[in-house]
């Protein structure tokens, strides 16, 4: 409020003036403060305030302040069990972590042991070359050195300046105190220095007279050293310090922020904020970050490449983890060096006996060399790289590990006819190399007889499950003691095919090995039948998505780009951070996993070059043998012949001459007559059952069963049977489409 100040006009008299400004009642509200009422009757300040009406608004008659959004905070007492929960987080823990972790245990451990030999042995490598010239050199000096102190300590050359100071000063008494000191001094000091020498020199008389050559030899060293140190240059010290040979340096909350600023991860208002302090964790550093609100995990991922610069860091020794409580909150794992360079040792396979697949096995570590496990139960494998990467190695290691299982049954092809698979033939049930055919073996034919020999295995597996008694097979799923029974003949099987687009693209056969190698990968998992396939050209034309989606596993070792990454581990897997176009040409055997677990990550695969292999194979061969488990090409067992591949001309071989049709059931006992290896089974079942296998496997080439009427004792018989002319067509379009094949 204003307040303006009127003048009395000349002539009028005074106290005529008009009112400038109304004085208007304002309502007074008390406040409830026990401290402002304490006094009765007396006013003190604060302890009436006015209730200003709000003017402004001319809505604002009859309105009232409305319920507050926030609920108001309740304190109560808190109860004995939260009482005792909030001491349970606040105490500090007896030991710190890196020693009651198994893992960062021995993280600790492998790290000194790594550190301390290396000082170790970059000491002794420079002891006679560097460090004894040293010695030498510097020891003359460090003796003048030495005998020039003790030539000053006996004649208190620390106390000429005070000396001097008194005779500038011209205060006679004062420097006839110093004199007197200084004596004493000397003649104690000499006297000291006396018996010490006299002493020394008695001790080096004996040690060279009385003591053993190594002894003496050792008190030269020790003396020679020490004149050594005190010689040496205060710039150039005797010994060098151990160079590190990675670099390492503590981090903190500034080097973070930093580096989410320029990643363009935090707000102009708003930065991270730390949920718990940074520390050490193996061998590197674990940070938790809370992104600013509507910063997420996707925008870290995106911003991997500039986190890692903001951190001075390559990225390689970064790695995300997203934390299922918060969709901002994200834990950073920062290596002390680049932990995929770093070689993951031999296969532990090398020292085991044997091994149970239906378990886990070690495959490689994680980048913090945790162990990975792996299977291939009720899955199968895709494994794609580059070529020179390691992608035969780690495949190998897997079917390595099904060797020294001898109730695994192994079909092993290699499309590049490389050494890498050969010594596998001591345990294969199938094996073959390359698609030239030689010695006349045709490789490729013998895949697909292979293929569809599994097939079929599958195709009976499901029947004989579903059929067998619940004690056996409770829930018609195939079990360690059912896969294991020589008697049901139905064990883990592990169907292994390198460089598969080699066999995909073969001008003859290619389609249909596609077609089978779809089928088992989509159906065989599911009754202990796995496929791993492994290319280098996961493309459409190589290797066709329809192939590629029916792996539930996916392992992708270093690619060209990252759209090549996400053909091998699924669409989508970019966005999710796995890219295995990041990975370096340094990094052998080291692949992004998805699909064998619920966790995708990478994995750093054990070493098992071709000695090695050899090695676990002869084990693996000698314990099938004990087992009595070793069949097919391992024992010189020829497949069975092909019931689709030769029924045409079986068939045509048993019509007579003149039938133009037969019914089904006698032409089933014909073929049971003709090879009884074959079709003996048909002709043991019931009239109508033979007659439904033969429909059966004519039914691909097109040919089909008609009833066929004929007059038996007087009476009128119709079966379903089949035409000569069928047979003859379905021939002549079978060798049509080999010719133009």
């Amino acid at each position: 409020m204003t307040e303006t100040t009127t003048f009395t006009p000349p002539g009028d008299p005074e106290g005529t003036e008009q009112p400038t400004a109304d004085v208007l009642p304002f309502p007074l509200k008390k406040k409830t403060d026990p401290a402002a009422s304490a006094g009765e009757g007396v006013v003190r300040p604060g302890e009436w305030e006015a209730e200003l009406p709000d003017t402004d608004d001319p809505e604002a008659d009859g309105l009232s302040e409305g319920v507050p959004v926030d609920p108001p905070r309740e304190v109560y007492p808190p109860s004995v069990a939260e009482w005792m929960e909030a001491k349970d987080k606040a105490r500090l823990p007896v030991l710190p972590d890196w020693v009651k972790l198994p893992d960062q245990r021995t993280a600790v451990r492998k790290w000194a042991i790594r550190h301390y030999s290396s000082v170790a042995g970059y000491h002794a490598v420079r002891l006679p070359l560097v460090y004894t010239p040293k010695i030498c050199m510097y020891s003359p000096r460090g003796a003048w050195r030495w005998s020039t102190a003790i030539g000053r300590w006996v004649s208190d050359a620390e106390g000429k300046s005070l000396r001097l100071a008194s005779v500038v000063n011209e205060d006679a008494a004062e420097y006839l105190k110093l004199s007197r000191q200084r004596n004493d001094r000397v003649r104690l000091r000499g006297i000291v220095a006396t018996v010490a020498g006299f002493v020394g020199l008695a001790a080096a008389l004996t040690l060279y007279v009385m003591a053993p050559s190594w002894l003496l030899m050792l008190a030269v060293a020790t003396l020679a050293t020490t004149l050594g140190v005190v010689g040496a240059p205060a710039d150039r010290p005797l010994i060098d310090m151990a160079k590190v040979t990675f670099r390492k340096r503590k981090l903190s909350s500034d080097i973070v922020i930093r580096a989410h600023e320029v990643a363009g991860l935090t707000e102009k208002d708003q930065s991270i904020a730390f949920p718990r302090p940074i520390g050490r964790d193996g061998d590197g550093w674990r940070v938790v970050v809370d992104l600013p609100y509507g910063k997420h995990f996707q925008d870290a991922l995106k911003a991997h490449g500039r986190l890692a610069s903001g951190l001075d860091i390559a990225p390689t020794q970064l790695f995300l983890d997203k934390d299922e409580t918060s969709n901002r909150r994200i834990s950073y794992w920062i290596a002390d060096r680049d932990p995929l360079a770093v070689p993951s040792g031999k296969s532990p396979l090398l020292g085991a006996t044997r091994v149970d697949f239906w378990k886990p096995f070690p495959w490689g570590v994680d980048e913090r060399g945790n162990a990975v496990m792996a299977t291939m139960l009720w899955l199968s494998l895709l494994v794609g790289a580059v070529p020179r990467q390691g992608k035969t190695f780690s495949a190998r290691t897997i079917a390595l590990a099904a060797a020294l299982d001898p109730h695994v049954r192994l079909y092993v092809f290699d499309g590049k006819a490389s050494p890498d698979w050969r010594k596998f033939a001591l345990v294969a049930h199938r094996i073959g190399f390359g698609i030239v055919p030689k010695n006349g073996i045709d490789p490729v034919g013998h895949l697909l007889t292979s293929l569809r020999e599994l097939k079929a295995d599958v195709e009976d597996r499901y029947h004989r499950l579903s059929e067998l008694p619940l004690h056996i097979c409770p829930e018609g799923k195939l079990t360690p003691e059912i896969s294991r029974d020589p008697k049901l003949n139905m064990p883990l099987t592990l169907f292994v095919v390198d460089e598969v687009q080699e066999y995909l693209t073969h001008p003859e056969h290619g389609k249909e090995i596609l077609s089978l190698m779809v089928y088992l990968a989509r159906v065989a998992p599911a009754v202990g039948v796995s496929v791993m396939t492994s290319t280098q050209k996961p493309d459409d034309k190589a290797c066709p998505s329809e192939l590629r989606d029916q792996h539930q596993a996916r392992f992708a070792l270093r690619v060209g780009a990252y759209q090549v990454s996400d053909v091998i581990l699924g669409a989508g897997s970019y966005s999710e951070g796995l890219d295995a176009s990041k990975l370096l040409k340094s990094h052998k055997g080291v692949g992004l996993l998805k699909g064998m677990s619920d966790d995708a990550g990478i994995v750093r695969t054990y070493l098992a070059d071709g000695r090695d292999a050899e090695r676990i194979l002869t084990r693996a061969a000698a314990l099938r043998e004990a087992e009595g488990t070793l069949s097919g090409d391992a024992v010189g067992e020829a497949p069975a012949p092909e019931t689709s591949a030769t029924i045409l001309d079986d068939v045509a071989a048993v019509l007579g001459k003149g039938e133009a049709k037969v019914w089904s059931e006698t032409i089933v006992d014909r073929l049971a007559d003709l090879r009884p290896d074959v079709y003996g089974p048909w002709a043991e079942l019931e009239p109508k059952p033979k007659a439904e296998a033969l429909t059966a496997a004519l039914k691909p080439y097109g040919v089909v069963t008609d009833q066929i009427s004929r007059r038996i004792d007087g009476k009128q018989v119709n079966k379903r049977g089949i035409k000569r002319d069928d047979i003859a067509a379905a021939i002549t379009q079978r060798n049509q489409t080999r010719d133009v094949g």
